[in-house]
């Protein structure tokens, strides 16, 4: 099995390979296409084949079952991962703030009559905010 291939893919290429046996009059009996089928797995799916060939007789497994098996366990296999995933970005994205400030009218004063002293406050103020937002780490 490729990797990143899906069970679908590696079960059609499977059988154009068996297919190609055939047409040099190679007959194949259910219980070896089932145990080369098996082989044919990548090592990500060990415990569903240790656990197949634990519990049925390889030699009478149908070909049609184990494809079903097959399907059926990579389907919950990748919903699973999925979950996993989306629940790991999830933890990984830090929660989101908003700052909030009240605008006030002072009578009509406008910010050009600060200080220099209160404007460079302010310059300072706004550097170390930045430079706090930049190196905050979850």
């Amino acid at each position: 099995m490729k990797q990143n291939e899906t069970i679908v893919d590696m079960i059609t290429r499977f059988t154009n390979i068996i297919n190609g046996f055939k047409g040099f009059d190679r007959k194949f009996t259910n219980g070896e296409l089932v145990s080369k089928m098996l082989r044919f797995l990548s090592e990500d799916w060990n415990s569903l084949r240790m656990l197949i060939e634990t519990i049925k007789e390889v030699n009478t497994h149908l070909l049609e079952e184990l494809y079903g098996t097959l399907m059926t366990y990579e389907l919950n296999n990748t919903e699973t991962k999925e979950k996993t995933r989306k629940s790991k970005e999830e933890m990984k994205e830090p929660p989101k703030r908003q700052i909030i400030l009240k605008s006030t009218n002072d009578g009509g004063s406008s910010n050009t009559n600060m200080s220099d002293e209160e404007l460079d406050n302010l310059v300072l103020l706004v550097k170390k905010w930045r430079g706090f937002r930049n190196n905050r780490r979850f």
